[in-house]
């Protein structure tokens, strides 16, 4: 009887062992190779000696020397017109002339900044991929090897709005190890993954961690779609590699939150694959442009719309003569799909249209009045637009509904506000916890539509906002700093 229950209990502990480890059969082998003592021990040696630090140099202004190079007469350093020997309102007895020549007549006209950062090599001919800021207007820029030996390096193509940079050593020795970019698609959040960089100048340092979320938006750049994880990254990490259990690049390490800990992002690796290419050939991206400035479609817009749950892209203005207005697309669509890939969030459009090649067809699919429309239209190249001034707080104005205080739009305001505009109601001032101020609406602003309906005139916004339900919620379309959004106002009672 003792042997029966023995071999009862043996069969129930190996079923409950079964069942512990073996029912995910496919990742219960990942899981025992990523937690063997040896794995990441093989994988940093494998991988280390493709891993650079860089240092580099930038010569910079003294700003204080040349602030007091352009004091008045007797303020200024030695053999400047109001230095020694020059004119002075208190003749050749000047009580300042002595202090200024003291603390500030030394200082040298230039000055060195250093810093640090890391990067990975990609081929045996010494390219080497690293983050934008590492190496953004250095003079200099130094790669050490993991061996100690150090060779000059230049820039081959920057593109600050993915943050990624590709340099070359100059004289680079023959056969140096190299690493592959991996398929940042197929990771996986809860994939092993380990770090590599020279975190305070600590050279070659190894960290472990989890892929922790894909797709972060963390306001980095246009195109934000990091990779979080939890292995140990800090200032000096930037450039260098994450990498997966095989060795593949899938992140190139670029920021951190200062305020978290073991919370770090990596650019993936599928974005520097559409990126290095053009840096090598060209030394700057070149991107595709649909030419519509776009925002989130936030649950109450999606409300407003008659949308069952928000998705797409709102587009809130359209650019003159782009591709977008040829092709008929107007502002207030919603963009739910570009080229067969739906958009589920804002933020995934400006990424398939920038990796569009201009000149290349594409098809839009967007709803307007709840009804879907498809456009056929050719993307044209991106070009940098100049940014609107900023605008400035004015008190003052007529009281109008929901805590606003609006003008028309004469000369004096477009100046004090450097505005190009002449329509529209000028918002000048916001009464501070109303319904405007909790919509978001700030001095400044120029509102253009409400629901629809146009503003030219502070007359027009009075009327039409005085019309508005009570307890509803109210689109406003309006432009700051030349850029044109939507917000929704909830209407008090």
């Amino acid at each position: 009887m003792k042997k029966r229950s023995l071999t009862i209990s043996l069969v129930l502990m190996s079923v409950t062992l079964f069942l512990a480890f073996g029912a995910f059969a496919p990742g219960a082998g990942q899981a025992q190779q990523a937690i063997t003592s040896d794995t990441f021990a093989e994988l940093a040696q494998r991988t280390s000696g493709a891993v650079v630090n860089i240092s580099t140099e930038k010569v910079v202004k003294n700003k204080t020397r040349e602030f007091f190079s352009q004091m008045p007469p007797g303020h200024g350093d030695p053999g400047s017109p109001g230095g020694p020997g020059g004119q002075s309102p208190f003749g050749q007895e000047d009580p300042f002339r002595e202090f200024f020549d003291k603390f500030f007549g030394e200082m040298p006209k230039t000055f060195k900044t250093r810093s640090l950062g890391s990067g990975f090599i990609i081929d045996p001919t010494g390219y080497i991929i690293t983050n934008n800021h590492v190496v953004e207007g250095a003079d200099k820029i130094t790669v050490k090897l993991i061996g100690g030996k150090d060779y000059k390096a230049t820039i081959k193509g920057r593109d600050p709005k993915t943050d990624l940079a590709l340099i070359h050593i100059t004289d680079p020795p023959s056969d140096l190890p190299f690493l592959k970019l991996g398929d940042s698609e197929a990771v996986r959040v809860g994939d092993w993954v380990m770090a590599v960089g020279n975190p305070f100048g600590l050279s070659h340092t190894v960290t472990q961690g989890i892929i922790s979320a894909k797709g972060r938006v963390i306001g980095a750049g246009p195109y934000d779609n990091f990779l979080q994880t939890d292995a140990s990254i800090n200032p000096g990490n930037s450039g260098g590699p994450l990498l997966n259990l095989k060795g593949e690049v899938v992140g190139i390490n670029t920021a951190i939150l200062a305020s978290g800990q073991g919370i770090g992002f990596a650019t993936p690796s599928n974005m520097a694959q559409s990126v290095i290419p053009q840096l090598k050939e060209k030394g700057k991206v070149v991107r595709g442009m649909l030419g519509v400035q776009v925002q989130v479609v936030t649950p109450e817009l999606a409300k407003s719309f008659g949308m069952a749950e928000p998705m797409g892209a709102l587009v809130a203005e359209v650019n003159p003569g782009s591709p977008a207005e040829k092709a008929g697309i107007q502002r207030g669509d919603i963009i739910i799909d570009f080229n067969g890939h739906p958009i589920h969030e804002m933020n995934e459009l400006p990424r398939l249209v920038a990796d569009t090649v201009p000149g290349a067809k594409a098809n839009v699919k967007i709803l307007r009045e709840g009804k879907e429309k498809s456009f056929a239209l050719t993307i044209s190249e991106l070009t940098e637009e100049k940014q609107a001034a900023q605008a400035k707080e004015e008190g003052g104005g007529e009281e109008t509904p929901l805590g606003l205080m609006v003008k028309n739009i004469d000369p004096n305001l477009a100046k004090r506000f450097r505005l190009r505009d002449t329509k529209g109601a000028l918002v000048v001032g916001v009464e501070q916890g109303s319904a405007a101020a909790d919509a978001g609406i700030r001095p400044g602003d120029i509102l253009l539509e409400i629901d629809g309906q146009v503003i030219n005139t502070a007359k027009d916004f009075q009327a039409i906002a005085g019309k508005l339900k009570k307890e509803s919620t109210g689109r406003f379309l309006i432009k700051r700093q030349g850029r044109t959004l939507y917000l929704t106002v909830e209407i008090p009672k």
